[in-house]
């Protein structure tokens, strides 16, 4: 089964591995797949989801809320996230406005069908609208009971500052940070994680296994597998091409007798390595067949030894992307509409 970890400064507990439909619901499976997947989690002990308005164009949260039905909701944790367009994508359907936020909230709720949400989330910073605008219709969104605590996603430790700054003014608590972080991904550590830490701030990491690449299944010189999330369009082939580089999956292949001296698959390799980070509240894993949830959810609880983690960084090394102005270059300067 899963272990738990607190959010942040807070007293709530999530599983460490959490399961995220991104890419997978209403877009690479069908939607009975889609529940099965959730299902399987469910079954592996995993009960907390996070998802976002956004994904599929709002499909995804009707297909996680469809999942969850019947299910005790005191015992799911259930996360999701606004600023990106949704719906016609007119010039308001963006961005971390008061009249966006309330607008996607209520959506929200109404298509996850439950009367909040645990964790709402800034899905990118918003440097068209005044940050005191965005903390204040949070604060209005949790005191109406339709979130429980706020966190972000992608915010440089600058941002995190000012927002945990005006988030204790309005009476809130910005509780988390989801950030891209994986082996071959580290741009977090040099002053994403140290502020976070400071500040009582926990990492929701997503791709940590680098889209599928830390599987070690992408090999150098070789086409991408048939059926693979590289040769799919609607599940992020554009994202993984840059990793599929012939000295990064070299270098990939490197980890796999590693995996096998310490008794892990690749996946759990990839999985363990993040959750070992103390500042790593959870690790978002995706699926798209029940049977990987099997495999992943092993990576839970697992400890990784020092000797483990220096025989992985001189694996990589070369490949890894490990530069903190990566982490001002992820949200948009203006609004995408």
């Amino acid at each position: 089964m899963v272990n738990y970890r607190y959010l942040g400064n807070s007293g709530l507990k999530v599983s460490e591995i959490t399961f995220g439909n991104w890419v997978t619901h209403a877009s690479q499976v069908d939607d009975a797949a889609a529940v099965q997947t959730v299902r399987a989690a469910l079954d592996a002990g995993i009960t907390t989801f996070d998802t976002a308005d956004t994904y599929a164009n709002t499909a995804a949260e009707v297909i996680l809320g469809t999942a969850l039905k019947g299910q005790r909701r005191e015992g799911l944790e259930i996360f999701t996230k606004v600023y990106f367009p949704t719906g016609p994508k007119g010039p308001n359907d963006t961005g971390l406005s008061r009249k966006h936020i309330f607008e996607s909230i209520n959506g929200s709720l109404q298509r996850l069908g439950t009367d909040y949400v645990d964790l709402y989330q800034a899905h990118r910073f918003d440097y068209e609208t005044p940050l005191e605008e965005t903390f204040q219709a949070f604060a209005d969104v949790v005191r109406q009971g339709k979130a429980l605590y706020i966190g972000v996603s992608e915010w440089t430790a600058e941002q995190l500052r000012a927002g945990h700054k005006l988030a204790r003014q309005v009476g809130v608590q910005l509780i988390s940070n989801q950030p891209q972080y994986s082996m071959l991904h580290r741009v977090i550590e040099g002053k994403v994680v140290p502020t976070s830490h400071e500040l009582g701030i926990s990492q929701i990491v997503w791709s940590p296994m680098a889209q599928g690449v830390l599987s070690g299944k992408y090999l150098p010189g070789q086409p991408v597998p048939a059926g693979s999330r590289a040769t799919d369009a609607n599940s992020g082939a554009e994202f993984i091409k840059r990793l599929l580089q012939d000295d990064i999956l070299t270098a990939v292949q490197r980890l796999k007798p590693i995996a096998a001296d310490v008794g892990l698959t690749m996946p759990q390799l990839a999985i363990a390595w993040v959750l070992q980070n103390p500042n790593v509240a959870a690790a978002l894993v995706g699926a798209s067949r029940p049977e990987q949830l099997t495999d992943t959810v092993k990576a839970s609880g697992v400890t990784l030894e020092d000797d483990v983690l220096e025989a992985i960084d001189t694996a990589l090394k070369g490949v890894v992307n490990s530069d903190p102005a990566h982490t001002y270059t992820v949200s948009p300067k203006t609004r995408l509409v």
